[in-house]
């Protein structure tokens, strides 16, 4: 049930999220357009998302994958692109595989391994971003940042897969200079893998609360879910 979010809502809701993005770009030194909007549209029926299509909007994310796949079936010839923002069970792999552009929570190379043996040699390769745990929370997936080295080279090496970047979520932090500081270790990291010979152009990074933040830091990709589509109540 939606709180109050009519579709005639997600246009007006979209333009304030770019306009946010827009001016977070000016801010804080970043070229226009640098920073792509990622629409999180799980647990929002399809009407949701094909009122957002007609808002312009192409790009969007989805952890269900029991929800994910009838949307995307019956949005078929959109030209849009899905990208799987969950985490990744070995049993979903090849429904992932098959049926998304881009996966942004892979953090074991077993996870990899899979998803390159199921991507079909005909598809473009999967797009992968490697989730770092950036705090080091238990509670949450994700690959040390000291441990990234090792499985960022051993992605990159295989076939029918794209290494693109990294994604994180940090911890909660309402002052934007905490938001900032774990965001920077992102980029840092990202940085240093491009340094040892790897060629990554995606930071996934920022919502709804740390955007500004995170595009402080060069996120070229947020992920945007509440603002565009409106608060759920039980």
């Amino acid at each position: 049930m939606r709180n109050n979010s009519p579709t005639d809502s997600i246009q007006a809701r979209l333009d304030a999220v770019r306009q946010h993005i827009a001016e977070a770009e000016r801010r804080h030194g970043r070229p226009p357009g640098a920073v792509t909007l990622l629409a999180v549209s799980k647990a929002w029926p399809a009407a949701d998302i094909l009122a957002a299509v007609e808002a312009g909007q192409t790009r969007f994310g989805e952890s269900y994958l029991q929800e994910a796949l009838p949307k995307i079936a019956a949005l078929p010839d959109k030209g849009l692109e899905w990208h799987f923002i969950g985490p990744i069970q070995s049993n979903k792999t090849k429904n992932i595989a098959l049926h998304f552009d881009w996966v942004h929570g892979v953090d074991r190379l077993s996870i990899a391994e899979r998803l390159s043996a199921q991507r079909p040699p005909h598809m473009p390769p999967l797009n992968v971003c490697l989730q770092v745990n950036v705090g080091n929370e238990p509670q949450k997936a994700g690959v040390s940042v000291k441990e990234l080295p090792v499985l960022a080279n051993a992605v990159a090496a295989l076939p029918h897969l794209k290494l693109r970047g990294l994604m994180a979520i940090p911890p909660q932090a309402d002052n934007i200079e905490e938001q900032r500081r774990a965001f920077r270790i992102v980029r840092e990291a990202l940085e240093r893998l491009n340094g040892s010979g790897l060629a990554l152009d995606t930071l996934s990074m920022g919502m709804s609360g740390d955007m500004e933040a995170a595009i402080a830091e060069g996120a070229t990709l947020v992920r945007i879910g509440s603002a565009i589509f409106g608060e759920r109540i039980t």
